[in-house]
């Protein structure tokens, strides 16, 4: 995968939902969107996979790297810069991938550029997922699905209540135990201090939660 600066490397939550996703039935030419896209990556799959694909990130260089994969794999994507749904709205899709940035941050704000755009998520690690969950239920075609991956810090169960609370079956579908990486490891004493973790504590838990209309 080409990846431009500032752009998100697939890493093992990409790996994660790309293996949900290949398990998923796409029918041809279903409608998918992959939010915060980075690279492209699971766009480019799902477009393998036949689906009429779309990619969305507010990076400028996120939808450039997602081209330029495109192109290396052969398939076609429709690449769009804006912030979550914004640049689809009011359209419907069959698959929403969405790997958002979900690392809490002693920052209440989501950075407004650089690399840590694309993990940073305010104190709770919540700021971009809590906005998936209330779009979900516009986003998904009748018998649409939503695959979303994040962090055991960040409240799975918050994650399942806000989607059943939108009409949405929501269950947890994959579960992979990691350590912690270089930005994780750096901030694992104040993620102590919150309660976030347990004192010695240095991975984390990363699920795949699926979810549906009832």
């Amino acid at each position: 995968m080409c990846r431009l600066p500032g752009v998100y490397a697939p890493q093992a939550d990409t790996a994660l939902l790309a293996a949900q996703l290949r398990r998923e039935e796409l029918r041809p030419g279903a409608r998918s969107l992959d939010l915060c896209t980075g690279t492209g990556v699971l766009a480019v799959l799902a477009a393998l996979r036949g689906a009429r694909a779309t990619a969305v990130d507010v990076s400028r260089a996120a939808i450039a790297a997602s081209r330029v994969n495109a192109l290396l794999y052969g398939c076609r994507i429709r690449a769009l810069r804006g912030d979550l749904d914004a640049p689809v709205a009011p359209e419907r899709f069959d698959l929403v991938t969405v790997n958002p940035p979900y690392v809490p941050s002693e920052e209440t704000e989501a950075p407004a550029r650089g690399a840590r755009r694309s993990w940073d998520a305010g104190t709770d690690g919540r700021l971009l997922l809590d906005r998936v969950c209330a779009r979900a239920p516009v986003l998904l075609a009748p018998a649409g699905v939503l695959l979303l991956v994040q962090s055991s810090l960040t409240g799975v169960s918050a994650t399942l209540d806000a989607l059943a609370r939108g009409g949405l079956r929501a269950r947890v579908v994959r579960r992979r135990t990691e350590p912690f990486g270089p930005v994780m490891a750096a901030r694992a004493h104040w993620f102590e201090a919150r309660g976030l973790i347990s004192p010695g504590t240095r991975s984390e838990e990363l699920v795949v939660i699926r979810a549906c209309r009832e």
